[in-house]
């Protein structure tokens, strides 16, 4: 059985509270779990949470789909980065310019964080991808890489017949004469063809969109017109907006979501919620 797990949810900055008890105040973290073997999506502030529940793993694979602030700031506090037992090994795409340790030592280094990327105890492994296939435990994994400010990817995972699809920062509109009926030309179509899962930025409301085009999120409106594109069985809103509570994105859903409309299920991404492939 394969477990997707949500740790964190939203984009941008953590806004925990009792107004986003029921979808999250955590940034991005997902894993996905298949026996003994693990995948983490992404080191939101979810992934803090997340480190109490590892147990004894001895490997830990943290695909990084790029490294925005939101995605990497739960590093410093993953508590298996300071075991030198166990062995960390993070992906992420590739830059154009700097490495990935030289881009993640920005971070994990002063005056941001106390302690130097190069002083962390742990067995750290970086890994830079970017149209890569790749094999973790089960899994098996190709990365590209989507429209998004700044170098970033989306992973396409498959466990034997199944497929998931992560890409939690898009704009597939970008670079698409016309989106959605060229999925030739459409980013993140390679990533997320016949997937049996979808977890897809879905950020702005159509009636926002149009304000901040080039930002590199979706609309709701984008993001379902993407899955039905692509083939997918299943949809899942994710990197919801900090700045909308629980109460929003309930109605969000109910004024731009008809169910009855699109062949596949489509809901909100909810933090510590499980769903069973």
């Amino acid at each position: 059985m394969t477990l997707v797990t949500f740790w964190g949810t939203r984009g941008s900055i953590p806004t925990p509270g009792p107004e986003t008890t029921r979808y999250g105040g955590n940034t991005a973290c997902v894993t996905i779990t298949e026996g003994d073997s693990l995948l983490i999506l992404d080191a939101g502030s979810g992934i803090k949470r997340l480190a109490e529940f590892l147990g004894g793993y001895q490997r830990i694979d943290i695909l990084l789909t790029h490294l925005h602030l939101d995605h990497i700031i739960g590093l410093g506090f993953f508590s298996p980065l300071f075991n030198p037992n166990v062995e960390v090994h993070i992906w992420c795409a590739a830059g154009t310019g700097l490495g990935l340790r030289a881009r993640l030592n920005r971070y994990l280094s002063p005056p941001l964080f106390p302690v130097r990327i190069r002083d962390l105890p742990c067995q750290l492994h970086l890994h830079e991808v970017s149209r890569t296939n790749f094999e973790i435990g089960k899994f098996k994994i190709y990365s590209d890489y989507v429209c998004h400010p700044s170098p970033t990817v989306g992973y396409r995972v498959e466990i034997g017949e199944k497929i998931i699809a992560y890409i939690p920062d898009h704009e597939p509109t970008l670079g698409s004469m016309n989106f959605p009926h060229e999925p030739e030309w459409t980013s993140g179509f390679s990533i997320a063809e016949n997937a049996d899962l979808l977890i897809h930025d879905a950020h702005f409301t159509p009636d926002e969109y149009p304000n901040h085009i080039g930002w590199g999120h979706s609309s709701t409106t984008h993001a379902l017109q993407f899955a039905q594109m692509t083939g997918s069985k299943h949809l899942v809103f994710f990197h919801h907006d900090p700045s909308k509570t629980d109460e929003d994105l309930d109605k969000m859903m109910g004024k731009y979501v008809d169910q009855s409309s699109w062949p596949f299920p489509v809901e909100l991404a909810v933090e510590s919620s499980t769903i069973e492939l």
